[in-house]
């Protein structure tokens, strides 16, 4: 209903890639939720628009968290790795979401 606010082309961009990690695939399997890494700007409304959107699903919820990028060492010099923010998006009851097809 409210995915007519969002620019389509930008909602095609808030998703940058899903995240494949054990902790991910915990919280898939205990509460019907994907992971997403998601653009630094990225609204919890749009990245719900842009879920449903691609998808074709219907979101219950979304929960943010900023993570930032640790500093590593490649010789002398120092370099950082990029603050992520990731989207942990929760599906209604009875949906599911086939990464491994999408890509594919």
């Amino acid at each position: 209903m409210n995915a007519h606010k969002f620019d389509e082309g930008r909602l095609m961009q808030v998703l940058v890639a899903p995240i494949v990690s054990e902790k991910a695939t915990m919280v898939s399997e205990k509460s019907n939720a994907v992971t997403f890494k998601v653009l630094q700007d990225a609204t919890k409304p749009e990245i719900k628009a842009a879920v449903e959107l691609m998808f074709k699903v219907s979101v219950k919820g979304v929960s943010v968290v900023n993570t930032k990028g640790k500093t590593k060492r490649f010789g002398r010099s120092i370099g950082r790795r990029d603050h992520v923010r990731k989207a942990y998006v929760t599906l209604m009851p009875g949906q599911e979401l086939n990464l491994s097809g999408e890509v594919a």
